[in-house]
């Protein structure tokens, strides 16, 4: 249900409002003119304006005004006397999402146009925060390994418990996120993910909480933030273990009050998300080395979830190399890719430390070298880097030279001396190799 204010200088009309929408389960707050109104949007978060045109102090046209240029996601319906449809017309142009005419003589026509106006701030909230996304695997096809896991997210999906998914990076915890979100009640809410290492202190900071205009140099408007966003859906904080100790103080204030404020704000906004944060690190180690917060990590760890490597489900292997060639073929613009059986048991014997992510980044280059549909052990390259230690101690330390020498060398041979091939292999590009080989004299 939304919260929704309702102003309005007339009593008796503004108390028929709120509880014909209170009889819908909406939480309703009255305002009794313009002024009041706007002093009550600047303090609390609403979903819905429903405003008289003429009112003392700040009439509906200059309240909409605000509302429109500093609170664009707040939908508003404006009432208007008869004879002054003009006037709503006019409104509707400023911003408004539709008008009703005084005296509101049917109460269901009146929930209906509410209906409609909050399924329009659901489907913005939604166009806002979705992307187009490549195609995504399952989480199994039958490895014994995911048994566990896919049990445990069956049961914990349909409460609103935080989850926290614990594993080796690239092991699929965003696919779990959201198949967690797809099988709870949440479902028809947005998913919003966040990378918690991706972004500088600040630059999160506004990211999760959003900011006001001028909170900070650049901050030339209003912007709201992932929590924000999120509203009635699921909030994934990737790689939660690296957020820096003021955030994540911030963070548990949030967890544990359900409220926050926007950067440089002071009006207070409800986070009603479901929360699930992934990790791959050890995060009881890092409570010992004073890294991150014991209080944070019990709000987080309330229903934790250990995904296993792909090294121990190699079952997946198959399916999970059909998905992702799927996707790849269709980033490519190219028909059907295949492997062929001397590729596909290549494949199964690496050990995958990048797990999935490494996988299909494997399968994406193999997919550039080959020129037909059918990827061969040849246009695989696979770096082996679970190799043993050498007889006699560890293997000695070598520079960055001999380290980026050796892998144009061996890109170089591994394409037959092709140059662009070998660019595209490792990720540069093609002037930028040909001054390394020459720096590197690979002649």
């Amino acid at each position: 249900m939304a919260t929704i204010l309702v102003a309005d200088d007339e009593e008796g009309l503004r108390s028929f409002v709120a509880e014909a929408l209170e009889l819908s389960g909406h939480t309703v707050v009255q305002a009794a003119d313009g002024e009041a109104a706007w002093s009550l949007l600047r303090r609390r978060s609403f979903d819905l304006l429903v405003t008289d045109l003429k009112m003392p102090n700040m009439d509906g046209m200059t309240l909409l005004s605000k509302v429109a240029d500093e609170q664009p996601e707040v939908q508003v319906i404006v009432m208007t006397a008869f004879g002054t449809v003009g006037s709503a017309v006019e409104a509707m142009k400023r911003g408004a999402f539709d008008y009703v005419q005084k005296p509101i003589e049917s109460p269901a026509e009146l929930r209906l146009l509410v209906d409609r106006a909050l399924e329009r701030r659901a489907l913005l909230a939604i166009r806002e925060t979705s992307a187009e996304t490549e195609v995504r695997p399952p989480l199994t096809w039958g490895a014994p390994a995911m048994a566990s896991v896919v049990e445990a997210l069956r049961k914990v999906a349909p409460t609103g418990a935080t989850v926290l998914l614990v594993g080796e990076s690239g092991t699929g915890k965003e696919v779990a996120a959201r198949t967690l979100h797809e099988q709870s009640e949440r479902r028809d809410g947005p998913f919003v993910a966040v990378n918690c290492a991706a972004l500088s202190a600040q630059l999160l900071e506004s990211e999760l909480f959003g900011h006001e205009k001028g909170a900070f140099t650049g901050a030339h408007a209003r912007r709201r933030g992932r929590i924000e966003l999120a509203q009635g859906g699921t909030l994934f904080l990737d790689e939660v273990g690296e957020l820096k100790p003021d955030l994540q103080a911030k963070l548990l204030r949030v967890l544990q009050e359900k409220t926050f404020e926007r950067v440089g704000g002071m009006q207070t906004l409800d986070a009603d998300v479901r929360w699930i944060a992934a990790t791959n690190r050890d995060l009881v180690a890092a409570i010992g080395e004073g890294q991150f917060r014991e209080d944070l990590y019990h709000r987080l760890a309330v229903f934790p979830v250990k995904l296993p490597p792909l090294r121990d489900r190699l079952e997946d292997l198959p399916d999970l190399v059909e998905v992702l060639l799927g996707g790849i073929a269709a980033e490519l613009g190219r028909g059907n890719l295949t492997l062929d059986d001397a590729a596909m048991k290549r494949l199964a014997r690496a050990s995958w430390p990048g797990n999935v992510r490494e996988l299909r980044n494997v399968l994406e280059r193999a997919a550039i070298l080959a020129d037909g549909s059918t990827i061969e052990e040849r246009h695989l390259w696979i770096e082996d880097r679970d190799a043993p230690p050498r007889a006699g101690g560890a293997v000695p330390l070598r520079s960055l030279e001999e380290l980026e020498r050796e892998a144009i060398v061996r890109a170089l041979e591994h394409v037959d001396g092709n140059r662009k091939q070998a660019a595209e292999l490792l990720g540069i590009g093609l002037r930028t190799l040909y001054d390394k080989i020459k720096r590197y004299d690979l002649r």
